[in-house]
């Protein structure tokens, strides 16, 4: 027997299997990878050694405003090791200057101070001034130019009206956007509703370029490279992550050149090759990433690239903030047939696009090809409506698949094993 062990929210989940009937595990190599230093020390040398810019003390001499783009808490982002230094360096050529700390919710809803403690740290999160972004809060938000896809560029004002934009954040695979990290910080982090819909679109969700870890020719992508441009975003202080959610690279300065630096070293760490199976097992790496099901998606896209036509995608993540998006969980539980549900998605033009649409439009993309169970804490009849079979423990969840395979005439199903499906780039 070969035994493993998947993050679960804060725990653990553990099981075995047959060593014949185990495919292969993809891990990304990241979570093998050795620090060059500390956390801090990584995050230091990188603000010390800015990629295509000057260090940010340098942009903050003369500047009487700053705000920091910062992400929110469904990323696990280590901003109690990045924001400090950020607002020293900032401190140290502007003594004076007035920061705020916008945290980029993109569509997602308000993070609580609770959280804020949580990410932060007491000190930072009851004393530095915080500005929670409301996408569909129309008069907070400032035009500033045309996407490529035709849709209006609006972002939240704070970011506009500043003399300095900054942002922090982490790099990993994005299942649409291609990476996380630098320009997403502004679109979808800190855009207005009508913007984030121009450009998650069911064209751009569609296009064979807009998958994970895929930047060139990405229509998703450019969008969000306009709207970073747009915004003058001067600054980015990215990291890159293990499983155990530590720094273990670090790359600051231009907001395209440190970026890409960062995606190229994390595209080597997180590069595997598919190993098809009957069943794969895949999570979303845990908390904070698995809160809820909205998030958990992209896990599960990590197994759709390597799970066979017809086979089954076991998703174990927690969930325990429910489904994400009510938006999202209407258009599932409303549709009483999937390809009809898809068809009248893909039919949407991009000015036409609805609340959480993309998010339905990869999870249906998915449902129509394979049978999806979760483990997760979710209420079963959420996971139910939404047209996905519920387990309440992995080993339910393995008898059920196996049942579903051997009503198709598979009796004897092989499993691939992602242990973090949001850390691979299955290619």
């Amino acid at each position: 027997m070969k035994s493993f062990s998947v993050p679960f929210g804060k725990e653990k989940v553990t099981f075995s299997l047959p060593e014949e009937d185990v495919a292969g595990v993809l891990v990304s190599h990241a979570h093998e990878y050795t620090a060059k230093a500390s956390e801090e020390e990584l995050v230091a040398e990188a603000l010390a050694h800015p990629i295509g810019s000057p260090r940010l003390n340098e942009l903050a001499k003369g500047k009487k405003t700053c705000t920091i783009i910062s992400s929110d808490h469904t990323r696990p982002v280590p901003s109690h090791v990045i924001m400090p230094q950020l607002l020293a360096e900032l401190r140290k050529g502007s003594p004076d200057i007035d920061i705020t700390i916008l945290i980029a919710t993109g569509m997602h809803r308000p993070t609580t101070h609770d959280e804020l403690v949580a990410k932060y740290g007491a000190e930072i999160a009851d004393h530095e001034h915080f500005v929670i972004h409301n996408s569909r809060k129309d008069e907070d938000m400032v035009s500033i130019g045309t996407l490529p896809s035709g849709g209006e560029c609006r972002v939240n004002r704070y970011a506009v009206e500043t003399d300095l934009l900054v942002a922090e954040g982490f790099i990993e695979p994005h299942f649409f956007a291609g990476m996380s990290g630098g320009r997403k910080s502004v679109l979808p982090g800190i855009a207005s509703k009508v913007t984030v819909l121009a450009n998650h679109c069911s064209e751009f969700i569609n296009s064979p370029h807009a998958r994970t870890g895929i930047l060139e020719g990405n229509p998703i992508h450019r969008d969000m490279l306009y709207a970073a441009k747009a915004a003058k975003l001067a600054f980015i202080c990215n990291v890159v992550i293990d499983a155990d959610k530590k720094v273990i690279a670090a790359f600051a300065g231009d907001r395209e050149q440190a970026h890409y630096a960062g995606c190229e070293f994390e595209m080597k760490l997180a590069g595997v090759k598919p190993v098809p199976a009957d069943i794969v097992v895949t999570t979303n790496g845990g908390y904070p990433l698995d809160q809820n099901i909205y998030q958990s998606v992209k896990g599960m896209t990590a197994a759709e690239a390597t799970c066979k036509d017809g086979g089954v995608i076991i998703d174990v993540s927690a969930c325990t903030d429910g489904h994400g998006g009510e938006d999202f969980y209407q258009t599932l539980k409303n549709a009483t047939n999937l390809q009809q549900a898809m068809d009248e998605i893909l039919s949407r033009k991009r000015s036409e696009t609805v609340f959480d649409q993309w998010e339905s439009q990869i999870l249906l993309r998915m449902l129509l090809k394979y049978t999806i169970i979760m483990v997760t804490k979710a209420p079963q009849q959420m996971i139910e409506d939404m047209h996905i079979k519920y387990a309440k423990n992995i080993d339910e969840a393995f008898v059920m698949a196996r049942d579903v395979l051997k009503a198709k005439g598979i009796n004897h199903p092989n499993v691939t094993i992602i242990p973090d499906g949001v850390s691979v780039i299955v290619k």
